[in-house]
């Protein structure tokens, strides 16, 4: 997920690995700040038990899968719904942190970027592949290796989702670019995400510029553009994925937005829908990671390896309706849920894919990441 929170209407919302081979890949985002990461701890296994507690976002499990895993694994689960926001779950844990404290926690789940960012500044354990064998026996092969975590050395994916278009086809069917949520006739209508990396790289591909090759002047190029249609009341708003909340009524015609709530927002209002960008959307995961001062390690393998067995996976993929980092799950659920089996937007084939792009930060140094992120939280916040 990105920066922004999880909301849903009614109905919660595994990828096609052959058709996202290349396509998942996540680019590498984020500043090392100089460390190496010599040593940063790898997190103990051995037989699971106890407690443990899970910071996650909000409404990105279905109801059963917990008391699922208490029940076979006899491991409490205290499951907070407490990252809200990238941005601002950093900010509330990295006091923390930074002192080797994870204020309990034993999984957090946060997007690439920002798993990248707490890697790099020693917040994150490595991750012991001997204690993930079922993990890494089901990862779809296109986020084995992503960029950003060879090897997945520190975070396993939890979910994946693409952000282009979310439109009410009754009120603005001929909404197909992210341009046209700039035409003059659909002032104040219109909301784009409070996440740089997803709204600001839209604007870029949709005026032709590929935002991993972008550079700095690019970036804050696309921020100047969204800041000239705040200024003018273009943009209604910047929002989490409350902007489900406004199409349902009207309020907005059309979102910069994710796929999984567009699959949940049809289930109460089939005029809402998820728009596949002309230019192509922005892939993304959010990943699980094991803190600092974790204090329960092994019963963090444990239910890592328990979501990624495929018959728990496509029982939480049934209800979130994302794109799982599973294998065989399409598979079950082409006998149990045929539909949402062939959904493009949970199963997406290569040529839904084939103009999409992975998520990035801006290029550049700290320094350079901080001017475009500054410009944009100036936007954001103005």
């Amino acid at each position: 997920m990105t920066d922004s929170t999880w909301k849903r209407p009614v109905t919660r919302l595994a990828i096609a690995a052959a058709g996202l081979a290349a396509a998942l890949t996540v680019v590498a985002c984020g500043s090392t700040g100089g460390t190496d990461n010599t040593d940063v701890p790898t997190a103990p296994g051995g037989k699971a038990s106890g407690t443990l507690n899970i910071s996650n976002w909000p409404l990105y499990i279905d109801d059963q899968t917990i008391s699922d895993f208490e029940k076979k694994t006899g491991i409490k689960v205290n499951y907070t719904e407490d990252v809200n926001s990238n941005t601002d779950f950093f900010g509330k844990v990295q006091p923390l942190l930074s002192n080797g404290d994870s204020g309990g926690r034993s999984i957090l789940t946060v997007t690439d970027w920002m798993s990248k960012k707490m890697y790099d500044l020693g917040y994150l354990q490595k991750l012991n592949p001997d204690d993930l064998k079922t993990v890494f026996n089901h990862l779809i092969p296109s986020l084995q290796d992503p960029a950003f975590d060879p090897g997945r050395t520190y975070s396993i994916p939890w979910q994946s989702g693409m952000t282009g278009l979310v439109v009410r086809t009754d009120l603005a069917p001929d909404i197909k670019s992210i341009n046209d949520l700039f035409d003059p006739k659909y002032k104040g209508k219109v909301t784009m995400l409070d996440e740089l990396r997803d709204s600001a790289a839209l604007v870029m591909k949709a005026d032709g510029v590929e935002p991993s090759e972008a550079s700095t002047e690019e970036w804050l190029a696309a921020v100047d553009k969204v800041k000239g249609a705040k200024e003018s009341g273009q943009i209604r708003r910047f929002t989490g994925n409350d902007y489900v909340q406004d199409l349902a009524k009207g309020d907005v015609v059309a979102a910069i937005g994710w796929s999984g709530d567009a699959v949940q927002a049809q289930a109460d209002n089939p005029n809402i829908e998820y728009v596949q960008p002309e230019q192509g959307c922005i892939l993304w995961s959010d990943n699980m990671s094991i803190p600092v001062g974790a204090p329960n390690s092994p019963a963090a393998y444990e239910f890592m390896n328990y979501v990624y067995e495929p018959e728990n996976q496509a029982q939480i993929v049934e209800y979130v309706n994302y794109i799982s980092p599973v294998t065989g799950v399409k598979e079950i659920l082409t006998k149990k849920d045929p539909e949402l089996a062939n959904n493009e937007l949970i199963f997406p084939s290569e040529k839904f894919l084939s103009k999409c792009s992975n998520q990035v930060s801006p290029p550049g140094d700290d320094a350079q990441q901080k001017e475009v992120e500054n410009a944009w939280l100036s936007v954001v916040e103005g």
